[in-house]
């Protein structure tokens, strides 16, 4: 991973939502007075929280790789406590495309092209709304995901999708076979060595994080350089 000098701002955020709101955390990395190269929203696995130490730890390298990051709880505390809206992931991909159009809104982060990362169920939600939301999504990773929750939406995902689960993770490396032979776009599956569903294990991680930042340069170009307040193209 190649990483650059950068100092985040993070700023807690309100994403509204059908008369509630979701608490979150914009991280936005200025790099050199260049603007940040995208964003990306974190949709987190059941019974989690923008507080993951796992997705807070790939956020923090995305970071330091030049990206944005939206860290985001999909339900409210009390949505929570049913255990059965933790697995709707047509919910939960609904709330994922809100929060992706409130921050067109955002000064911080509204001309910035728009990825996501997906653990668990979220991974589902975010492959859900990437096929709804078709081009705006520039490009799709997943952690341990559970792509086979997102049925035929599978199908209609033109997003470049990255897979990532861990060696040691049968039944999900099974469930992510299945889904990259529905996928139509371009994709990877990626098997992690000597990790679990969890990714617990030292270096695991990490190496989730060097591959996403990797996939992510590769589908999201280089912001424009600034110059007098004139946005010239790089050469």
């Amino acid at each position: 991973m190649v990483h650059q000098e950068t100092k985040s701002t993070r700023q807690s955020i309100s994403v509204p939502v059908e008369g509630t709101r979701l608490d979150g955390i914009l991280d936005t990395p200025p790099l050199n007075g260049s603007p940040a190269r995208g964003v990306i929203l974190f949709a987190h696995a059941s019974g989690s929280s923008r507080l993951s130490p796992r997705n807070q730890f790939v956020a923090a390298e995305l970071n330091k790789a030049g990206f944005a990051t939206l860290l985001f709880d999909l339900l409210t505390l009390e949505e929570d406590r049913v255990y059965d809206n933790r697995f709707d992931v047509g919910l939960l991909s609904k709330r994922l495309r809100i929060a992706t159009h409130w921050q067109t809104d955002q000064s911080a982060t509204h001309a910035l092209p728009v990825a996501y990362f997906g653990a668990s169920t979220g991974a589902a939600a975010a492959l859900i709304a990437a096929a709804e939301l078709g081009n705006e999504i520039a490009a799709v990773v997943c952690r341990g995901g559970r792509a086979d929750l997102a049925g035929a939406y599978l199908r209609q995902v033109k997003s470049p999708t990255l897979m990532l689960v861990g060696e040691l993770d049968d039944d999900v490396i099974t469930m992510n076979e299945d889904a990259l032979g529905v996928l139509r776009c371009t994709k990877r599956l990626s098997i992690v060595p000597g990790a679990t569903h969890l990714f617990e294990e030292p270096g695991t991680l990490e190496e989730v994080a060097r591959q996403s930042a990797e996939w992510l340069r590769e589908y999201i170009p280089p912001p424009a350089h600034v110059t007098n307040g004139q946005n010239k193209p790089e050469k």
